[in-house]
């Protein structure tokens, strides 16, 4: 696979307008705000507004959700202006296309998908973002890593253009990801929050030196 001329970036789980100034400031492409309601993750419209106001021109916002009822998504679209749509559960491709947004499909990885079979159920995503999975455990935002180089044997190169590598990804290691799959966009959530004197994470509180460091990580590799 061809690498990307520069792999994007996607810090997501932003819940502080701080923090998504950090994200912009540092040189991210894409600002994620999750409106599910089974992590410490999620946001209020309210906070979601002012995150969406605070950004700077040509930094993509994206509301994430997962096995969502219609009328929430729609009542988000309403509250916020999201830019693209992340779907994180077991969503039919119908539901995630009903809204009039880019979308992006997320991808458990483990070894029971047929990725290419998952990904055509998608055909109109803009991107498909594979994640690590765990069992009994949430969708997203768990800071597991997966085989890189075992995914990397199961695409094709149609598929790799629309790569979006998450789970686990760190600033340590984003750069070996990277130059693993050359995907076309990295995500990273709790590989760059904060942690506390006990050296357990903030959950939805990000360290704006990780988001430095991650940044650089990336472009390193990029280079």
């Amino acid at each position: 696979m061809e690498p990307a001329l520069r792999t994007r970036v996607k810090i997501c789980g932003i819940t502080r307008v701080d923090d998504a100034l950090a994200a912009a400031g540092a040189g991210a492409d894409a600002i994620g705000v999750v409106f599910w309601p089974g992590t410490p993750r999620r946001v209020e419209f309210e906070q979601a507004r002012a995150i969406a106001a605070a950004l700077p021109a040509f930094v993509t916002l994206v509301g994430l959700f997962v096995d969502p009822q219609p009328a929430a998504v729609r009542a988000a679209l309403d509250a916020v202006a999201l830019d693209v749509l992340q779907f994180h559960g077991d969503e039919p491709q119908a539901l995630c296309a009903s809204f009039g947004r880019p979308y992006i499909k997320a991808v458990p990885v483990r070894p029971d998908i047929d990725l290419l079979q998952y990904a055509s159920r998608y055909p109109d995503a803009r991107g498909m973002l594979f994640d690590a999975f765990e069992p009994g455990g949430m969708p997203g935002g768990t800071g597991r890593a997966f085989d890189w180089q075992a995914l990397a044997m199961r695409l094709d190169a149609g598929l790799a253009q629309a790569l979006v590598l998450s789970g686990g990804l760190t600033p340590h290691n984003v750069g070996s990801a990277i130059r693993a799959l050359h995907p076309w966009a990295v995500d990273v959530s709790s590989g760059v929050e904060a942690t506390g004197d006990d050296g357990r994470p903030h959950r939805g509180i990000k360290d704006p030196a990780k988001i430095a460091a991650f940044i650089r990580g990336v472009r390193d590799a990029d280079g």
